[in-house]
């Protein structure tokens, strides 16, 4: 049998109700049993045993067994009596067995029971018209048992789906035609404080809005569309979705879907990354001249002024702007980075702004939310600010102005409170005086200068950030290389680094994945350090000369012209075409003092 069919005591008010019936049209007493052979109901003789067991081998147990509807006129000699324990105290005249069929399940049955003559006859007379009447009474009550499933699987599927609408992050909230508010989720009630605010209508929500324009809304859905809401004390700005409920093609009200835009924000950046955790610790490098940066970085972090950093390329300007935020009161907001050189000129302005609907050709449906409005409350980083176009230059000024902005293709300003950090490797200066950059908008954005040495002036991070790179690499790419031989790591002291970190970095990995051995050596460097390491010259005994020696030579013969002075060795330095840094590094390196 179908267990899932609902049990006959669920219905016990109307089967109270049929035996009463019956019996009013009948008067013959009536048992009805379930499938395990309880007495659901009774009349007469069996109304106190209402809730008890019947024997199982009793004329119900053979209804049940065979599901057939039958009249046993003489009872004890039936062959269904054979086997019943009780024949020699019953006292029935006669009795009719009608099976409760609920889609081929038996689930009971009821019964017609005669203690007399009289009901005797009265069921002999009508076998034909009362086993019709039985059946009938055993539909109905089928009928009620699967009414009463499909109830509680209506009843239980609307609890699922209430848990299911309150378990998502997303407010909503249903109307009427008129976009009066049906119901709503508890996400909805959090948000807007629907109960508290008495909010009846949609319209208090989603400004603007007009329900009877939303007619069209089968054509042409509102899907993430920009709101502000501002009742009594909350302010805030979201995203909403609507889709009308049709029936018969009809609409009969509407589904919003709300969030607010800083939850949007937020899984955005989760997804995307752009807020993964940078601290100075995670910066390279314990030379003076780095070392001095990172300190001075850390001081400034703490506030929200604009930050120009400044430095060639591949010196870790994105790093520090990321300890900075990270460092900051806006680490748990958002840090949004933007290459100004890398998007087209015609782009830059809808990914730092955005733009509405139909600001434009080819402009996404609902419009598109900028990096400004992303970064709300966190940090926004402007690389390459150098070359950003001069007439975006004038609206970036009204930003740092006005903490304000307008999408493309909108009048509505939307204030906001970011923190901006710009950098470049661009002289801003030069690019000032040649009209190329606003001077107004340098001294904005040069509020707190950040000047991030090359990596040529910090030769003593030099092993240390190779080395770090070398174990990296070595997990990447599944190797074990142990150490740089000697005259590499010569050369990487004695190289230029145009590329800075960056370089360093890529030299590194081009070196583990060329390497056969367990140690870099110069045959395993990319071709240039290879042509650096061929510089050396051969004298009359064709003896060479490393290149190292060379150097110590040229850097002793300048401190004997110049001195061992400050002065002089600054002097020194100058004649030999390299910094202070260097050439104190040498010294060091060659123990000349």
């Amino acid at each position: 049998m179908n267990k899932d069919i609902p049990e006959l005591n669920k219905i016990y008010d109307t089967l109270v109700k049929v035996s009463n019936a019956i019996v009013s049209v009948i008067n013959v007493d009536i048992t009805i049993v379930d499938k395990n052979l309880n007495r659901i109901t009774a009349t007469g003789k069996y109304i106190s045993s209402i809730g008890k067991k019947i024997d199982k081998s009793c004329l119900f147990a053979y209804a049940l067994k065979y599901g057939k509807s039958f009249i046993i006129e003489n009872p004890r000699e039936h062959i269904a009596c054979e086997g019943c324990q009780n024949k020699a105290n019953c006292k029935e005249f006669a009795q009719v067995c009608c099976p409760i069929n609920v889609d081929g399940n038996i689930v009971g049955i009821i019964g017609l029971i005669a203690f007399n003559e009289k009901q005797r006859n009265i069921i002999l007379e009508k076998k034909k018209n009362l086993l019709d009447f039985l059946n009938r009474m055993a539909d109905l009550i089928a009928s009620k048992l699967k009414e009463d499933k499909k109830t509680e699987e209506i009843t239980l599927m609307a609890k699922e789906l209430e848990i299911l609408v309150n378990s998502i992050d997303t407010g909503v909230i249903f109307t009427d035609e008129n976009g009066n508010i049906v119901r709503y989720n508890l996400i909805a009630d959090e948000i807007f404080q629907l109960d508290k605010n008495k909010i009846k209508n949609i319209n208090t929500i989603v400004d603007n809005l007009s329900i009877k324009n939303l007619s069209s809304i089968e054509k042409n859905l509102q899907k993430n569309r920009t709101f502000n809401y501002k009742v009594n004390n909350s302010r805030f700005r979201g995203i909403y979705n609507a889709k009308p409920i049709i029936i018969n093609k009809k609409i009969i009200g509407y589904i919003f879907t709300f969030n607010k835009m800083k939850e949007i924000i937020k899984v955005v950046n989760d997804v995307t990354g752009n807020n993964r955790i940078t601290t100075f610790e995670d910066i390279i490098g314990e030379s003076r001249e780095i070392s001095l940066v990172k300190n001075y970085a850390k001081k400034i972090s703490k506030g929200t002024s604009t930050v120009l950093i400044q430095g060639e390329s591949g010196t870790g300007k994105e790093l520090f702007a990321r300890a900075i935020h990270f460092s900051s009161d806006r680490k748990n907001y958002p840090f949004i980075p933007i290459n100004c050189g890398a998007i087209p000129e015609n782009l830059i302005e809808s990914e730092l702004f955005g733009y509405e609907e139909g600001a434009f050709t080819g402009a996404k449906k609902g419009g598109k939310i900028g990096k400004f409005e992303l970064a709300h409350k966190g940090t926004i980083f402007l690389d390459e600010i150098g070359d950003m176009p001069i007439h975006l230059q004038t609206k970036l000024l009204r930003v740092l102005q006005e903490n304000v902005i307008c999408r493309i293709g909108g009048n509505t300003l939307v204030p906001i409170d970011v923190r901006i950090i710009a950098a470049t490797n661009k002289n801003l200066e030069k690019k000032v005086e040649e009209g190329e950059f606003r001077e107004d908008l340098y001294y904005r954005l040069n509020v707190i200068p950040i000047h991030l040495p090359p990596l040529r002036e910090r030769l003593d991070d030099i092993k240390l950030l190779a080395d770090k790179f070398l174990d990296r690499f070595n997990i990447k790419l599944n190797r074990n290389i142990i150490k740089f031989s000697e005259d590499v790591i010569a050369l990487f002291l004695n190289y230029n680094w145009p590329g800075n970190v960056r370089e360093l970095q890529n030299v590194v990995e081009y070196a583990v994945n060329m390497s056969t051995d367990n140690i870099i050596t110069i045959d395993d460097l990319p071709k240039r350090f290879k042509n650096m390491h061929s510089g050396i010259i051969v004298d009359s005994d064709n003896k060479i000369t490393p290149i190292s020696e060379l150097e110590k030579q040229e850097i002793i013969r300048a401190l004997k012209v110049y001195g061992n002075s400050k002065k002089g060795i600054n002097q020194a330095a100058k004649a030999l075409g390299i910094s202070r840094a260097t050439i104190y590094r040498k010294i060091k390196l060659y123990g000349l003092k």
